[in-house]
């Protein structure tokens, strides 16, 4: 018998990672449906299934409907094999959650923060990661990995090169979290992990191409081209908060001047309450009780997005905008003047051609999609499984 050959495995391992994803965007699922939409032959489907059943990744639930003969095996992806960890890090909070191999959540952890200094911050993922790791049941790969969400600039190793709103700079949280904990990490800016995360769960899901508006304390913006999430040359894309609105504007964190996040985000808001214990849900209760002057700074916000939106709406052209994050439970009060202004400034035939929607996945969508690259860097390379 003659050795496998270094293009034979790496071939085996692309359609076992074919087949298994097909199992998982389509369960329930016979091996013949399988073969059918993948074109790989029926053996070579049954050969993997089999692999796949010894590692527990699917499992069989008995025979579906016959099409004329033998009644098929369904099979289904067994999403309880091992769990994932997906982290949201905000400038004023912590949000965790634990997520099954279908990313739905099944345990989360907040924290709100005052401090956002890297030895508070670091203290308090730490916490939440051992808790939401004491918590899985038995299975058999337990964490199959964990990916953070940060408000900055992360490049394509996951170094954090700048946070601004954080106060970080050059830091490396992966390493940290990988060498005390022993699993995957991945470190993602968290409007793209936003975007992701309503693309696979949340308002995005029947958009190739979309732009999610993380409004928070800052403003990022994650962009998904053809279903894939653009990360640029460098993974440094998506910093439109720090488009400049106002040349001669006010000063941001960032070091520049009249930086869209300066007039358009949360903390924008609470620097114009005047107020030093206002608080985003604070102002959301004053509004609800219809007080008339909260009410029109949440809509002055509102413009101040649209403007923003509409030049990224005449720059990319996308199919749909998503506003996500904190400001997106103003929604009531920031969407009209939102769309005023996308109507009054943006380039007629685009207007047709981009929705805007709020997102479905609430405050999740960072969390939820940090823990979907952890999952997909699991099934994608079947680590230690071919």
């Amino acid at each position: 018998m003659q050795p496998i050959t270094w293009n034979q495995q790496v071939v085996k391992k692309n359609n076992k990672s074919l087949v298994l994803q097909t199992v998982i965007a389509q369960e329930p699922i016979s091996r013949a449906d399988i073969a059918q939409l993948t074109g790989l032959n029926k053996a070579t489907v049954s050969s993997l299934i089999n692999e796949l059943l010894e590692e527990e990744l699917v499992y069989e639930s008995g025979a579906g409907e016959s099409s004329g003969g033998r009644r098929p095996v369904i099979l289904h992806y067994n999403r309880v094999a091992g769990f994932s960890i997906g982290i949201d890090i905000g400038v004023n909070y912590i949000l965790s959650v634990l997520t099954n191999l279908k990313g739905e959540i099944l345990k989360e952890k907040s924290q709100p923060i005052t401090d956002s200094s890297y030895s508070i911050v670091i203290g308090h993922v730490k916490q939440m990661i051992r808790s939401l790791m004491d918590s899985i049941p038995p299975s058999k790969y337990r964490i199959v990995g964990l990916a953070i969400g940060v408000p900055g600039i992360v490049d394509n190793k996951g170094t954090i090169i700048s946070a601004p709103n954080l106060g970080w700079k050059n830091i490396n949280i992966k390493e940290e979290i990988e060498a005390e904990f022993d699993i995957p990490v991945c470190i993602e800016n968290e409007a793209n992990a936003g975007a992701y995360g309503e693309k696979r769960f949340g308002a995005g899901q029947n958009s190739q191409n979309l732009l999610y508006i993380s409004a928070g304390i800052g403003i990022g913006v994650g962009i998904i081209i053809n279903g894939e999430l653009y990360r640029g040359q460098s993974g440094f894309s998506g910093e439109i908060g720090h488009t400049i609105i106002n040349v001669n504007g006010k000063p941001c964190r960032c070091g520049s001047k009249g930086c869209w996040e300066v007039y358009a985000s949360e903390n924008a808001l609470l620097f114009m309450t005047n107020q030093e214990d206002a608080t985003l849900e604070s102002l959301i209760q004053l509004a609800e009780n219809n007080d008339k002057g909260t009410i029109k700074l949440f809509e002055q916000i509102g413009y101040y997005l649209g403007y923003g939106i509409n030049n990224i709406i005449n720059s990319f052209n996308p199919g749909q905008v998503i506003i996500g994050n904190r400001l997106a439970m103003a929604q009531r009060w920031i969407e009209g003047p939102i769309r005023e202004t996308i109507q009054s400034c943006t380039l007629s035939f685009n207007q047709g051609n981009s929705q805007l929607h709020f997102s479905q996945l609430l405050k999740y969508s960072t969390a939820l999609g940090t823990a979907a690259f952890a999952i997909e860097n699991f099934t994608d390379s079947l680590p230690d499984l071919c």
